[in-house]
């Protein structure tokens, strides 16, 4: 990238990288499931196994429930982590793009890059440790230190970026060309 064109996009930096994270983050676990997906729901189903008479009272029907649901959580890391990384990448640049780097734009950046990655692991987190809870509903609540920050720090990096632009396109004076 040379500096001419894209001047602002350095103090962006945090956010751009942490974005690119969760990215990769979506494509590997996407690559990781087509190469071992049965691996993936073993290692679920034997992390279920020494609570199975305890926790789902030897009914294989709760289990398998939990189970399925669990890899429906892990798809959710998948997607989250290449959708929202990319909503992420596309705000920041979209920040650098706009002529400002400011307090407001860096921390937007880093907030939104931040809880793209934050946000989707916790998918992750939950869809692996509901099998030994039980539940996944027990999972996504012990877990909740990490999905409540994730999204609110999307939500303040959207919103950041949002406020940015406005202020902006209503601040600079319309020219012609």
């Amino acid at each position: 990238m040379s500096s001419h064109s894209v001047p602002n996009l350095r103090p962006l930096a945090p956010g751009i990288i942490l974005a690119l994270l969760s990215i990769a983050f979506g494509f590997l676990l996407g690559g990781a499931f087509g190469a071992a997906e049965d691996s993936i729901k073993g290692h679920l189903r034997s992390s279920a196994d020494p609570v199975f008479e305890t926790v789902y009272q030897s009914d294989a029907s709760k289990r398998d429930a939990v189970l399925s649901k669990s890899w429906e959580y892990m798809k959710r890391a998948h997607l989250h982590g290449g959708a929202i990384g990319a909503a992420a990448l596309a705000s920041i640049v979209l920040l650098g793009l706009s002529g400002s780097t400011g307090l407001l734009e860096r921390t937007s950046a880093a907030a939104f890059g931040a809880g793209s990655l934050l946000y989707s692991g916790f998918w992750l987190v939950a869809g692996l440790a509901a099998p030994s809870v039980g539940s996944t509903g027990a999972a996504k609540e012990a877990l909740s230190f990490l999905a409540i920050p994730g999204a609110g720090l999307c939500l303040l990096g959207i919103g950041g970026t949002l406020l940015s632009v406005l202020r902006q396109l209503i601040a600079r004076p319309i020219t012609s060309g």
